[in-house]
């Protein structure tokens, strides 16, 4: 940048529309100047670090900072950190940049709430205190069942929260404590919830017919974290692949050579035969030549008759 444009405002104010870094090198007249400095932030959030203490102060130059960079918000002033509005706005951006906001802040249980309904990794930042607070814990789970992963491993093993976690969420179940993950009524919940949630359920668990069958229920794909006993239960593939026959994908090689289990299958969807077992496919092969041969023995010989 040239000389000039250090101390010409409409020379800067046409640098900066184009790239906000050019405040850097702004006089400090002009790094006072709002106008300025809110046509740089408004290009690049994080330039307000060039700006004047006073509009590092500003709630509008800094909203609009951190509007298009959540990061940005290191840089604008204490009082400015402890704002409700202009933190939330960070947070809708980034929940990472909330470290930034103060501490008291991240100590103010209805802030945090808001900001958790945001985003769930908001929790992560919170104060020591709330994460231990059950009544909160409980609240914040409650909106966004992913927060469970930022709480106390006490609250993570206390049932009615992760109860909480995994009704809103079913993915919460893998941050629940290892006692709480063999609990049959919170699995349930969880695989309700999102069938896919099984993956975190203990082998135990995954061998429960009840439950592989409330997660199938939703989607046959959740078929691949039932246990490997259960892929190989010939009455529960049989149920599965009569639902959905795609279901035979998942199953036991043995299963997928059984002709009653493979051809109820395909009469659910003709597909499915791609996923039928080699030595079947190779014996249904078998099975048409000779029936074709046979077919072709019996025209030739009616065909002698007839002459």
């Amino acid at each position: 940048m040239g000389k000039k444009t250090l101390y010409d405002k409409d020379l800067l104010l046409d640098a900066v529309k184009q790239n906000g870094n050019e405040l850097e090198y702004a006089s400090e007249k002009l790094r006072n100047d709002k106008e300025v400095v809110l046509a740089a932030v408004k290009q690049k959030g994080y330039v307000l670090q060039y700006a004047s203490k006073e509009l590092k102060g500003d709630k509008e130059v800094v909203l609009t900072a951190v509007t298009q960079n959540a990061v940005a918000i290191q840089y604008a002033s204490k009082e400015l950190k402890s704002d409700k509005e202009v933190i939330m706005a960070v947070v809708k951006q980034n929940a990472n940049a909330l470290k930034y906001a103060s501490e008291e802040l991240r100590r103010n249980k209805d802030f945090i709430l808001d900001a958790v309904k945001q985003n769930g990794f908001s929790l992560y930042f919170a104060s020591y205190i709330l994460k231990n607070d059950r009544d909160f814990v409980l609240s914040a789970v409650e909106q966004t069942g992913s927060a469970l992963e930022y709480v106390s491993d006490e609250l993570r093993n206390d049932k009615e929260v992760v109860l909480a976690a995994v009704k809103q969420n079913g993915y919460a179940l893998e941050y629940a404590s290892e006692e709480l993950k063999s609990d049959k009524e919170v699995v349930l919940a969880a695989v309700t919830q999102k069938c896919f949630a099984l993956e975190y359920a203990p082998e135990e668990l995954r061998n429960d017919r009840e439950i592989a069958f409330i997660a199938i229920n939703q989607n046959y794909n959740a078929l691949e974290y039932v246990s490997e006993e259960l892929k190989g239960d010939r009455d529960f593939i049989l149920s599965a692949v009569k639902q959905d026959g795609n279901s035979l994908y998942y199953a036991s090689e043995e299963l997928k050579n059984d002709n009653e289990v493979v051809q109820t299958a395909c009469d659910q969807n003709p597909e499915s035969v791609n996923f039928a077992g080699k030595e079947l496919i190779i014996k249904r092969l078998k099975a048409k030549r000779e029936a074709e041969l046979a077919s072709k023995t019996e025209l030739a010989s009616a065909e002698e008759l007839n002459k």
